[in-house]
């Protein structure tokens, strides 16, 4: 079975990729032989078509609501169920993989597109794309194509196997508004001279962040949708009051301890002067270092610090009476800054063992406390926790979940996060619209905005609007602020129509990523009977789009003497 073709076509338009990976593969013996086609693609990308074709036969992939899809599935597979198709491979991507059996001389075309909308983080925009063909392809080539009509600010690429050999293969093309990145490597470039094989085995990354000037931020306009991106940036930073909760039962004993010990003290040495802090350990006994928080002054960055370096684990995990404990002093703290953020980051590895174990009476008394004055974050060490449980936990408090992979560079994730957190430049952030104009807003309340992301809001115009008025409301460190913009609507949508290359209504996709994203995520933290409308509505928009969600089943269809088909479903991270 020889892969002789094989591209990986992206296009990135206003931060929306769009990717489409196409295989061909022919069959070179003189019987038949299994041809599998196997991708990994970023967890946060929706599946939007997939199909192959067997000697100019086509057999499309159908995007279905998930329960009848398994219907027709189980009926298809009486013989046992196949495995799934896609899986979860590591901490950022999930791989999706079909096979087919290919007659002697024959040849199949596999076709996978997908698409995101990619996420700021730290200042930049990142595009992973995975490489692996796991044998050398005669015509290998993959384009990644960006359009920004904000401007390119810089762009970097990356990778985990680009030997100097492999480097001349690449080529970047850059103008104002838009790049071209090439990497066509021929035979001799992909092989290994030491083992013969393919050297092309790892991360292929672009990162890029675009230029800003207006202070509302920016408006893009395609077919009547809109999206409104938001990042300030040079903004006087909010002195925060943090309480880190870190779960020292038996369970975190050893490199894990280890590893938090490390992060701490990174993490203090980033504490600014402003900042109030403190910390609270818990196994089945809570402990507090200070009984209310202190300024981060040097003296007491250095007494945190030797704590710090005295954490050991052993005992049970009472994870409830812990963060009362956090919100407490939170509730109780005196002397803070008048206008500051305050924030509860939780680190655990486990189930609640000790105290209250029921987590959701767990949910329900953190969030009562709360009382929405605070966000909590939730860390998750490894994969014994239940994750349901933080994620639910954490965004009911404003906050998010992060899960922490037990690796060498655990660490290293535990301070990245911290960073992102690290620096909140608004609050109490409001995305005004004319509200009879505009329909489907997306989320456009934010808590809390940090520097180095960015605010995305998107919606369809209704009537026949001319200019689009926007208005911001939000709290900085200084003042209150009121950022007001207008958008000429058909200036606007002119940006996008002289671009041979973008896919045209790339905005109302990108309205049903976000929305379908923001509506789950609703969904886990909703009571029962609001759950199933999110979800309904988002299963709705998911068919309508052709995503492959977790609401929906992609069945794939195969020639008729073979397995008849297969399902492919998006796993999730707390499965």
């Amino acid at each position: 079975i020889e892969i002789y073709s094989l591209h990986v076509d992206c296009k990135v338009t206003s931060r929306f990729a769009h990717t489409v990976i196409t295989s061909k593969i022919v069959n070179r013996a003189n019987e038949s032989r299994e041809a599998t086609f196997e991708v990994e693609l970023p967890k946060t990308a929706f599946i939007s078509n997939f199909s192959m074709s067997i000697d100019g036969e086509v057999y499309p992939g159908i995007i279905k609501e998930k329960a009848s899809a398994q219907q027709q599935y189980d009926a298809a597979v009486s013989q046992g169920q196949s495995a799934g198709l896609v899986k979860i491979t590591g901490r950022k991507l999930e791989q999706f993989q079909v096979s087919v059996s290919v007659a002697a001389g024959s040849k199949v075309t596999f076709e996978l597109m997908y698409e995101e909308l990619l996420k700021r983080q730290l200042g930049k925009y990142e595009l992973l794309l995975k490489v692996r063909p796991k044998q050398l392809v005669q015509h290998f080539q993959m384009d990644v194509h960006i359009f920004e009509p904000q401007g390119i600010r810089f762009l970097e690429t990356d990778s985990t196997f680009l030997t100097n050999e492999l480097t001349e293969a690449l080529t970047k093309v850059q103008n104002k508004t838009k790049a071209h990145i090439l990497f066509k490597p021929t035979v001799d470039q992909q092989k290994n001279p030491d083992a013969g094989e393919t050297l092309l085995n790892g991360d292929f990354i672009v990162r890029y962040d675009v230029e800003r000037g207006a202070t509302a931020g920016d408006i893009q306009i395609v077919n009547g949708y809109f999206v409104h991106y938001f990042a300030p940036h040079e903004m006087p930073v909010f002195p925060k009051n943090v309480i880190f909760v870190i779960d020292r039962s038996g369970s975190m004993a050893g490199r894990k301890i280890e590893q938090t010990r490390d992060a701490l003290l990174k993490i203090l040495k980033d504490l600014r002067a402003e900042d109030h802090f403190s910390f609270i350990t818990f196994n089945s006994k809570v402990s507090e270092w200070r009984s209310s928080l202190l300024e981060a002054t040097a003296e007491n960055v250095a007494s945190a610090a030797a704590f710090v370096q005295t954490l050991s684990a052993t005992g049970g995990t009472d994870i409830h009476r812990a963060l009362l404990r956090a919100v407490d002093t939170l509730h109780k703290a005196e002397a803070l800054p008048e206008r500051s953020v305050s924030m509860i980051i939780l680190l655990t590895d486990g189930q609640p063992t000790s105290g209250e174990t029921k987590v959701e009476v767990i949910q329900e008394n953190i969030q009562k406390a709360i009382g929405g004055k605070f966000a909590l974050f939730c860390l998750g060490f490894g994969f014994d926790v239940s994750y349901k449980f933080l994620e639910k936990m954490a965004l009911s408090n404003g906050g998010l979940a992060r899960r922490i992979y037990e690796n060498a560079d655990a660490a290293l994730q535990l301070q990245g996060f911290y960073q992102e957190v690290a620096t909140p430049i608004l609050m109490q952030i409001e995305m005004q619209y004319p509200e009879n104009a505009i329909e489907g807003l997306t989320k456009n309340n934010f808590k809390l905005f940090f520097e180095g992301s960015e605010i995305v809001v998107s919606g369809k115009i209704s009537n026949e609007l001319d200019l689009l008025p926007v208005e911001i409301k939000a709290q900085s460190h200084t003042s209150d602020l009121t950022l007001k913009e207008e958008a000429n609507v058909k200036e606007k949508e002119q940006v996008f129509q002289n671009q041979s290359y973008i896919f045209g209504n790339f905005i109302e996709r990108l309205w049903a990523y976000l929305t379908i994203q923001q509506l789950l995520e609703k969904s886990i933290s909703a009571p029962a009977a609001q759950q199933k409308a999110l979800e309904a509505r988002a299963l709705e928009l998911s068919l309508q789009f052709g995503f492959v969600t977790p609401l929906t089943s992609l069945l794939v269809t195969k020639p008729a003497e073979q397995l008849q088909a297969e399902l492919a479903n998006k796993p999730s991270e707390a499965g």
